[in-house]
């Protein structure tokens, strides 16, 4: 591909992962004023605030069969087309049904789209930049988390300018609509997948080193929604008042695009990355842990902790999908199984926390069991960090 072309692509690549999590924080960045609208009755807020999670997992395998039969390109282009009709619908009204229809649809719609997005994104990289595997894997990381920190930040303003919840989360369908235009040239111009459906990749499923990957992505989750999810609240819970534990929460994802930036690279360079998979996984369920039982003294310093160690672990998962496979076909699989396991029961990690929250009325316990789930972390991350391909028993190419 020339130069300018995959300088292109590489730029499409970070501004779709750019709106991967917008339609998630967006809608709980203005919770407090659906409820309050009364449009919407609480059992359909606690199903819009947990599926989405979920649906990441429940869509995911998907992708590799959607990429073998259409192109991976041509599967991002329709996810995100799909993604921009999800946040159309969900603020709509459908009459005298109100805006209940459409905020279920849309979240659908939303779920199912990024779960292919999430999945197909790490495939391209190994495809199309081989050689940057850390920088583009950093790029497009650190975009994703960065959009998170977008839909939280923007959505309330916006809120406030307008009065209007709905068009608050409208908004967001706006930079959907003008990524999913700017990708056409690209999609339209990939290659055919001729035989792509014969060369499926290797079988991920009966891999040991996929598997350690996969359960290494599990026990990130579980940490990464839920500090999305109670992060907040619980420095609430210690003490804080409710603008400078925003203020935190908003520094945390400050700090967890830092990490996943430096991630990707860090670990590409290495020989295997056992050492670096471990130190993330302590350094996240430490600042967790640290954020709900440690000295409230030094809750910016576990905060720190938290942010950096979290962001790097993200992208270090991810990574993995890349440096653990040797093509593109064995890479959009291995995605697929980690993604999909990795999200549909890492998504239990926010219900632990809450399930725990109503046992005991405290968040006590729930640092207590985040060590637990750092062991976890640390275990899979060294064994996923061993220099393995799937689907080969041996070493691995060196990857730069």
């Amino acid at each position: 591909m020339a130069p300018g072309r995959l300088a292109f692509l590489g730029l499409c690549l970070v501004l779709i992962g750019l709106n991967l999590r917008t339609a998630f924080s967006s809608f709980a960045a203005v919770l407090t004023e659906v409820r309050a609208s009364g449009t919407v009755p609480e059992w359909a807020v606690s199903l819009l605030t947990t599926a989405p999670v979920t649906l990441l997992g429940v869509f995911a395998p998907l992708a590799p069969v959607l990429a073998r039969r259409f192109g991976s390109k041509r599967v991002l282009l329709g996810a995100m087309a799909v993604l921009t009709c999800g946040l159309l619908v969900r603020p709509s009204e459908w009459g005298q049904e109100g805006h209940l229809p459409g905020l279920i649809l849309g979240t659908v719609l939303c779920g199912g789209a990024i779960a292919l997005c999430n999945v197909i994104l790490p495939s391209e990289v190994k495809q199309d930049f081989p050689h940057r595997l850390g920088l583009m894997g950093g790029l497009y990381t650190a975009a994703m988390v960065a959009s998170a920190a977008l839909g939280a930040g923007f959505t309330y303003p916006i809120y406030q300018a307008t009065g209007d919840w709905a068009a608050a989360l409208l908004f967001w369908a706006f930079p959907a609509v003008a990524i999913t235009l700017l990708f056409v040239p690209v999609a339209v111009r990939a290659r055919p997948v001729r035989g792509s459906a014969e060369h499926g990749g290797a079988n991920v499923w009966g891999s040991a080193t996929a598997w350690h990957v996969t359960l290494y992505m599990l026990f990130q989750a579980m940490t990464s929604f839920s500090v999305f999810a109670w992060l907040a609240p619980i420095l609430r819970e210690r003490g804080i008042d409710g603008a400078t534990a925003g203020l935190m929460v908003s520094a945390s994802i400050v700090l967890q695009v830092l990490g996943s930036l430096f991630a990707p690279t860090l670990a590409a360079r290495m020989w295997d990355q056992r050492g670096l998979n471990v130190t993330l996984a302590v350094m996240t369920s430490l600042g967790f842990a640290l954020s709900v039982l440690g000295p409230i003294e030094l809750v910016w310093l576990w905060i720190a902790l938290l942010g950096l160690g979290q962001g790097a672990l993200t992208a270090a998962a991810l990574t993995m999908i890349m440096l653990r496979t040797r093509d593109a076909h064995t890479a959009v699989n291995l995605s697929g199984m980690m993604q999909g396991v990795g999200y549909g029961v890492g998504s239990v990690g926010t219900l632990l926390v809450a399930q725990i929250h109503q046992a005991t009325g405290s968040f006590t316990l729930a640092g207590f069991a985040f060590l637990g789930i750092g062991v976890g972390a640390s275990v899979f991350g060294y064994l996923a960090g061993r220099r393995r391909s799937v689907g080969r028993a041996g070493g691995m190419n060196a990857v730069h």
